[in-house]
């Protein structure tokens, strides 16, 4: 019986021999962390939940339209930014936390972003507005928020199922 081609007549390998050598040989790219066959990077779902907030505030900034609150670009951009800050906030404690691998797409790290959302935005406007917000702003804030932010998480599941 000749000798494997690629493989020394001295040394004789098993299976398990050449699977670890292939394994140690690999030449594709590997993923970076956070993103998989399935979710995209990170900052994706960053600017998502960015974009959801915005959306959020708009809808306030609409809902509430009044003369002593007109609808204006400056007005929307004073109410989202609490917001926006502790959607910031919570993938910061994703961050710092070791959730450094999860991709922001699962429903754990949307949790922690929402709380992370809706605690910052509510304190911010209790400080400026040097009062605690009534229990129904809280409700309908939280509910809208949570909506939105998991909301096109659900999307984008339903999407890749599709595919």
């Amino acid at each position: 019986m000749g000798p494997n081609p690629g493989h020394s007549q001295h040394h004789p390998t098993t299976g398990s021999d050449r699977a670890a050598a292939r394994s140690q040989n690999r030449t594709r790219p590997q993923r970076s962390a956070g993103a998989s066959a399935h979710h995209p990077a990170p900052g994706i779902a960053l600017v998502a939940d960015l974009i959801a907030v915005a959306l959020f505030a708009l809808l306030a900034r609409i809902a509430h339209n009044s003369p002593e609150m007109p609808l204006s670009v400056l007005g929307w951009v004073n109410t989202a930014w609490p917001f926006m800050l502790g959607t910031l906030l919570g993938w910061g404690i994703l961050w710092f936390s070791g959730a450094r691998g999860r991709s922001g797409f699962d429903l754990s790290s949307a949790a922690t972003i929402w709380a992370a959302t809706l605690v910052t935005g509510l304190v911010i406007w209790g400080i400026g507005n040097h009062r605690i917000p009534h229990w129904s702003f809280i409700v309908v804030a939280g509910v809208m928020s949570a909506l939105l932010l998991l909301g096109w998480r659900l999307g984008a599941s339903l999407l890749r199922r599709i595919r």
